[in-house]
């Protein structure tokens, strides 16, 4: 994944020639394009597929199962050409790794703390368990919340060089130079993005 803007989109619309109409304008502005659950669902996973060959595709489906479910579900995001796949680790070492391993190489990431205020609750006193596990697992980064900077920082202390993305900036609060500040490799932004009047200019 290119390291230019240190923007990534979150693409979560559910309107397939929106969608794809928003990614064209704003595609060379941005790192990567992230898709949730509510685009796939609304368009078929061959909205993956479509992204790709205009940005690399991070798919965010918080992947939490047993092992050989979260194989499957990998194996089969990549056959439509994703760059990367957004994992939760709470289910455990071995579920994070059989993603890690179905991958092959593509980019993993686990979620150790969420954006909203919910995520404070019982996510958060697990956060430096989940970075080691992503650590060990040999993830390739982790998602730390872009409205919390404090914790972005405390995740980068843990976590070293791997990467980290946060989601959070723009309509939930945060802002884009305090979590790259706190050491952030990319931030995520969707509705300030998809649902401006003008989303590249945004």
């Amino acid at each position: 994944m290119k390291k230019e803007t240190h923007l990534i989109l979150a693409l979560d619309e559910t309107d397939r020639e929106k969608a794809l109409k928003i990614a064209k304008e704003v595609y060379d502005v941005v790192d990567a394009i992230k898709v949730n659950y509510p685009l796939v669902l609304s368009t078929g996973i061959g909205i993956v597929e479509e992204l790709s060959k205009l940005s690399d595709v991070i798919c965010d489906f918080k992947i939490a199962d047993i092992p050989n479910t979260n194989m499957l579900i990998v194996k089969e995001v990549l056959k439509h050409n994703a760059s990367g796949i957004i994992v939760h680790g709470f289910m455990g070492s071995d579920s994070v790794k059989a993603c890690v391993d179905a991958a092959e190489g593509r980019d993993v990431f686990v979620v150790t703390e969420m954006s909203h205020p919910g995520a404070v609750e019982f996510m958060q006193p697990l956060t430096d368990k989940l970075i080691q596990l992503a650590i060990d697992a040999g993830a390739a980064g982790v998602i730390a919340p872009g409205t919390r900077p404090e914790r972005i920082k405390h995740i980068r202390n843990i976590v070293g060089d791997l990467l980290i993305l946060s989601p959070g900036v723009g309509a939930q609060g945060g802002k884009a130079s305090d979590a790259v500040s706190a050491g952030a490799d990319y931030v995520i932004v969707g509705r300030s993005i998809y649902k401006s009047d003008n989303p590249r200019k945004t």
